[in-house]
């Protein structure tokens, strides 16, 4: 079963992208669905295999690469982590598959798009199930090049181009860093194979590294490098840029990219690695720190944004941010459950963006939308579906905690947040302020979207409200699939991803969390469960041992370290979450539903800050300033003094010029005429008879 999973999206990927002339559209788009439909079967069949069942285990399938002591195989790593990204990825990937019947059916080169994404999904797959740095860093190359595909699809428009070219081009700076780090495993461990290396990692705690007389501490530099390949790869603060452009591609494209696949690599890359993060605490801070900016930074931009693909891709950035922020604290299965419930949500929220989109004759611009929930009931229905599972709307403490999927997984990182806090992690209150603020932001540019798209009188074209129209069931069911994992799949799921059940669930693959072993978890003594439904833990068992933010042991009990070890989040940080959203939900209506001349005159008055958010925090326009226009700068002299300059002027127009000038004025004499011929002959014999007469001294 795992090779069908592994290798049947690209069977159907080179048959549909090579033989499409020979086997037509239709054929190319049933073999690519139905390939990445088994795909996704099979994951669900892993998943209990091994994540229910605990049946981890390895598949060598060829030796990749040997040479000397450099021994690679190619194999397929199923443990917990693994089959749950598995499971992410197919069953996303095999829904916008089956959406893009309906939102490609009109385009001449689908068979190419389908190719293309059965080629993303088989990149990711092999990201995922890889046992080896190496193995993982084909994958993440080959999800590279597919999505700069994906996003250039309409290759004829010169913003695709630009968008495409920009993707790939930053993930290649965030890839250089990855690149370097795996170089420097390989020099550290004499491994690349996950189990050799994160079974060295105790014994090199104390490793330097000495990079251009310089020493650093070899597992701080490791994880360092490795961060940068993540922030490409997840668009974190300074390497986002290429996130919005992306949207130049099909919508289908944005769901598979921003939901569930390409941008959470990066969070995956982390969890993987996460026995050299537990021994990196400064680098650990960094994720932290960076990752609560990446949270408000896209948080704040999203408010201002009026393409409503945009809007939603800075919405996954910021949720993106909570992620690493819980990693950097030590929370990886909570950054994993996150991921996981954040996959359904959001790809829910862009192809729901599609529906809108294509029923709006492909109009994006949400200024020119408004009033049509009527006339796209099924697609309104949906969104506002996504839009409280991303939002997190719940009710905390009342039976154990009760929400849509955002709830018990955003929540969760949030309350943690604070623990850590408290017990002194670098950055830990930092996190938990951001991640409320960014909390309230997110329901005030979440519901701004639904206000300004489906509500209030329709600013757009009278004649496109005319024609508007739902989405044929083709489109409608892969929203009803994600919808009903919005709602459903953080309370059913909680128990063993972050709660009681983590304990086994995950295996070897991540630590269970603190929450889950009694340490840091929402329990109140005589209360019975969790606040988000997981079953109490003693909290003051004597010897109740958890791993600390960065994986060293402490031993919490009766003589715990740290004050709040052992104990549950006050009430107040349960409400807080859900009373910001409460009120960006609020002031929301009030804006857009109540007073909306207000946001209309803010836009066409715009201040500094309006501006400011607009402009992205001018990222793009510093980056073109700086990067871009001294690596022109850069290139121009390198072109016209370097080569024109000097190479051409020493080498083509120098010595070889005069050469070739030398060569045309003796080619003259060559006249043709015999007394000419005869007369250089003379002077010849003239001349060697001087030179003779002279040698002998007459």
């Amino acid at each position: 079963m795992a090779y069908i999973v592994v290798f049947a999206p690209i069977l159907a990927a080179i048959i549909a992208g090579l033989f499409q002339k020979q086997i037509g559209d239709r054929a190319a788009q049933l073999l690519t669905t139905g390939g990445t439909i088994l795909a996704a079967l099979g994951s669900v069949m892993l998943f209990f295999d091994v994540a229910v069942g605990g049946n981890a285990r390895t598949y060598e399938v060829l030796q990749w690469i040997a040479i000397g002591d450099f021994d690679v195989s190619w194999a397929i790593k199923l443990d917990t982590l693994s089959v749950v990204m598995l499971v992410v990825i197919t069953s996303v990937s095999s829904l916008v598959h089956v959406y893009s019947w309906g939102y490609m059916h009109d385009d001449p080169h689908r068979a190419r798009f389908f190719a293309y994404l059965s080629l993303f999904t088989f990149a990711m797959i092999s990201l995922v199930t890889a046992d080896n740095f190496i193995q993982m860093f084909f994958g993440w190359e080959g999800v590279g090049l597919a999505s700069y595909l994906l996003i250039g699809f309409y290759y004829r428009k010169e913003s695709a181009n630009s968008a495409a070219i920009k993707a790939f081009v930053t993930n290649r700076v965030g890839d250089f860093g990855l690149a370097l780090g795996v170089m420097a495993v390989y020099a550290v461990f004499g491994s690349v194979q996950f189990e050799e290396v994160f079974a060295q990692v105790p014994d090199k705690a104390d490793a330097i590294l000495t990079v251009f007389g310089m020493n650093f501490q070899a597992l701080e530099l490791i994880a360092f490098l490795l961060f940068i390949g993540a922030m490409g790869k997840s668009a974190q603060f300074f390497l986002h840029v290429w996130l919005p452009d992306a949207m130049e591609g099909p919508t289908p494209v944005s769901a598979l990219i921003h939901a569930a696949t390409m941008v959470t690599a990066g969070v995956f890359l982390i969890c993987r690695a996460h026995p050299i993060y537990e021994m990196a605490p400064d680098t650990s801070a960094f994720i932290t720190f960076l990752g609560a900016v990446t949270a408000l930074f896209a948080a704040t931009v999203g408010m201002a944004q009026n393409d409503i693909k945009r809007v939603i891709a800075y919405s996954t950035c910021s949720q993106l941010g909570y992620m690493f922020f819980a990693a950097g604290l030590g929370l990886y299965s909570a950054a994993m459950f996150h991921l996981f419930t954040h996959a359904f949500f959001k790809a829910l929220l862009f192809l729901g963006a599609g529906s809108v989109i294509l029923g709006l004759h492909h109009e994006q611009d949400m200024r020119k939308m408004g009033g049509i929930y009527k006339l796209l009931p099924a697609t309104w229905i949906l969104m506002i579906i996504g839009t409280l599972a991303l939002t997190g709307v719940g009710i905390p403490i009342i039976l154990g905690g009760l929400g849509f999927a955002g709830f018990y997984s955003k929540d969760m990182i949030i309350e943690e947040a604070f623990m850590m806090g408290q017990d002194g992690v670098s950055f830990g209150m930092f996190a938990f302020w951001v991640g409320v603020f960014a909390a309230f932001l997110t329901s005030f540019y979440s519901w701004r979207l639904i206000f300004m798209t489906f509500h209030g009188e329709h600013r757009g074209d009278k004649e496109t409200l005319k024609h508007a129209h739902e989405s044929p069931a083709v489109m409608l069911v892969p929203l009803v699939l994600l919808a009903v994992g919005a709602l459903f799949a953080g309370g059913v799921f909680k128990s063993d991803f972050v709660a009681k059940g983590a304990l086994t669930f995950w295996g070897e693959s991540l630590p269970a969390g603190p929450y889950a072993e009694g340490n840091y978890g929402h329990l109140v003594e005589g209360y019975g469960a969790d606040d988000h439904g997981g079953a109490a833990a003693d909290t003051h068992g004597a010897d109740a041992v958890a791993a600390d933010s960065h994986g060293g042991e402490a031993s919490y009990g009766d003589d715990h370290v740290g004050e709040h070890a052992g104990h549950h989040p006050p009430t107040w940080v349960l409400i807080l979450p859900v009373g910001v959203t409460l009120l960006g939900f609020l002031l929301s209506w009030y804006f857009y539903m109540m007073k909306p001349e207000i946001p209309r005159r803010m836009g066409e008055n715009p201040g500094p800050l309006h501006r400011f958010l607009i402009n992205k925090w001018y990222f793009d326009e510093l980056y073109q300033a700086t990067f871009v226009r001294g690596t022109a700068l850069l290139g121009d002299f390198f072109w016209k003094v370097g080569d024109k300059r000097a190479i051409d002027g020493l080498g083509p127009n120098g010595v070889a010029g005069t050469v070739m000038a030398g060569a045309r004025r003796i080619a003259r004499l060559q006249s043709g005429y015999v007394y000419h011929y005869a007369f250089v002959m003379l002077i010849g014999v003239l001349g060697l008879a001087l030179w003779l007469i002279a040698g002998a001294g007459v």
